[in-house]
């Protein structure tokens, strides 16, 4: 904690005890909650930011999409349209957020919408003809002005909410206490390897409650690069000389994954919306080497860089055990409030 953050504990007090009458109020009925009568899971987490909510998004998409139809309702962060926006063909990432694009362009088969009122949000999508019958709220832990029907956590393994202070001191939104809302809760971007004797002791370090569920996960490379029509094995440009370029949170392990000696990372903070001067500089510092970037940024990025050399680097969230009952749990909890529809 840097000198900064402690001279700012005050604030952080202050804060926590805000946030707190907050949801004391929501819990106690005093500022209203909206229920709907369809299946809604919110993902979040308790801290800002880099917990790896857009590839566990993507895992629910592909668990439940199969079977139902369903939405995912952000609020569109850094977007430069206002109010509710469904995606379609002339969508692109300013009008919709860069993590919202992302679910729109891997996905044809789903609805995706962003508001910042996520209550007119889902009215906004059960008033379309072909309504979804699941709704997905993407970074909603905190937004409890819709009441969703389950509430999965998120906290990244080197960066635990119960390791954590209240901003600004800390990275929390809100209290650790708040944990306590969630059905389940996930440990993020964990090692590939991690013995049972360690899950057990992060599992006592967050105190949770017993009907609780708790699962790890580790972000999974995929083995190949991508551009718009062209696709390369990782093992294959390894060696090569390259552009490594993140506007992600926490970049790090996307390039340690593809980073070879000759390489130059170049980052940007998360969102980055890019500039033309961010453009030039890019196509400058690449000298016609090939550039690889994270999907998210990437659907911010083509069309402005050539496809022969602009590449970005999928992952997908992996349970390091317990995917079985992490599936049963959702899918019981999805079809069990679809019935009672």
């Amino acid at each position: 904690m840097n000198l900064l953050r402690k001279i700012l504990f005050p604030f952080a007090i202050l804060y926590g005890f805000i946030t707190s009458i907050r949801n004391f109020l929501f819990d106690i009925g005093i500022v209203k909650s909206y229920a709907f009568d369809i299946p809604i899971i919110a993902v979040g987490n308790l801290s800002v930011g880099g917990t790896g909510k857009t590839p566990q998004i993507e895992y629910l998409i592909r668990l439940l999409s199969p079977t139902y139809k369903v939405a995912t309702l952000s609020r569109g962060y850094k977007r430069k349209s206002e109010g509710f926006v469904l995606a379609d063909a002339t969508s692109n990432a300013e009008i919709l957020g860069d993590e919202p694009f992302q679910f729109y362009t891997k996905f044809k088969n789903i609805h995706v919408a962003v508001d910042a009122n996520r209550k007119n949000g889902i009215v906004q999508l059960l008033s379309q003809n072909d309504k979804p019958t699941v709704v997905l709220l993407d970074d909603a832990f905190q937004h409890r002005k819709v009441k969703a029907g389950f509430y999965i956590l998120l906290t990244s393994y080197g960066d635990l909410y119960s390791d954590d202070f209240i901003l600004p001191t800390g990275n929390l939104r809100e209290s650790r206490s708040g944990a306590k809302r969630a059905n389940l809760v996930i440990v993020t971007k964990c090692p590939a390897v991690l013995s049972i004797e360690e899950q057990t002791q992060i599992k006592s370090k967050l105190k949770l409650e017993s009907n609780q569920e708790l699962y790890f996960t580790y972000i999974e490379y995929d083995e190949c690069i991508y551009s718009e029509d062209k696709t390369m094995k990782v093992s294959e440009i390894k060696d090569v000389n390259k552009l490594l370029l993140a506007g992600i949170a926490k970049p790090d392990p996307f390039f340690s994954y593809l980073q070879h000696k000759n390489d130059e990372c170049l980052t940007f903070e998360d969102h980055h919306h890019f500039e033309e001067k961010d453009i030039v500089a890019i196509k400058n510092k690449s000298q016609n080497k090939i550039i690889i970037t994270t999907e998210k940024d990437f659907v911010r990025l083509k069309g402005r860089i050539a496809n022969s050399q602009l590449f970005y680097l999928p992952i997908r969230s992996s349970f390091l055990n317990g995917e079985d009952n992490f599936n049963k749990t959702i899918l019981n909890y999805v079809g069990t409030s679809t019935r009672n529809c």
